[in-house]
């Protein structure tokens, strides 16, 4: 992993973490997690085991740190990990058939599922939820998964053209 990747990376992760401090909670203390698009969008950009770990683990803490959920550190720190290495395993499983717009956009709304399904696992185990499981599923997690689906469809073409022109070494779009 070089310095332009780390950077880049750090960039993805800035971007999040401004997106997901922004959003204000709105249903039970949740609020929809716009720091999976950037880490989703880092693992496509740069689908190495070190860099899902990074992104998975930084952007767990920040996501944690920023967080309007009660309690909600551990179960993100938990949960971001997971997500990532979910996210990626599914990506280059899809990776051999074709990566495009399509692809990756149905990975994210998976990915944002899958996160939403641990997130509240492990929040429910460590400190309880404020309401029902399926409501905070349905109230937080679905509409997040359709945003984020959204944001990755408008954002990872403008992406994989930027890094394609600068000659980033770990883009396989």
């Amino acid at each position: 992993m070089n310095t332009k990747n780390l950077v880049a990376l750090s960039l993805l992760i800035g971007m999040g973490a401004v997106l997901h401090a922004v959003v204000p909670g709105f249903f039970l203390g949740m609020k929809p997690d716009m720091m999976l698009s950037m880490m989703f969008l880092g693992i496509v950009l740069f689908p190495d085991k070190k860099s899902v770990f990074l992104l998975g683990t930084v952007t767990g803490l920040i996501s944690g740190l920023t967080t309007t959920f009660p309690g909600g550190l551990f179960p993100n720190i938990i949960d971001k990990p997971v997500t990532a290495f979910i996210f990626f395993g599914l990506f280059l499983a899809l990776k051999k058939f074709q990566t495009n717009i399509v692809s990756v956009s149905i990975l994210t709304a998976v990915g944002t599922i899958v996160s939403g399904i641990v997130f509240l696992s492990a929040a429910l185990v460590i400190v309880g939820l404020p309401g029902p499981f399926v409501a905070l599923f349905a109230g937080v997690v679905l509409p997040a998964a359709a945003f984020n689906t959204v944001f990755m469809v408008i954002l990872y073409p403008v992406a994989t053209s930027i890094f394609k022109r600068t000659n980033f070494t770990g883009v396989q779009a």
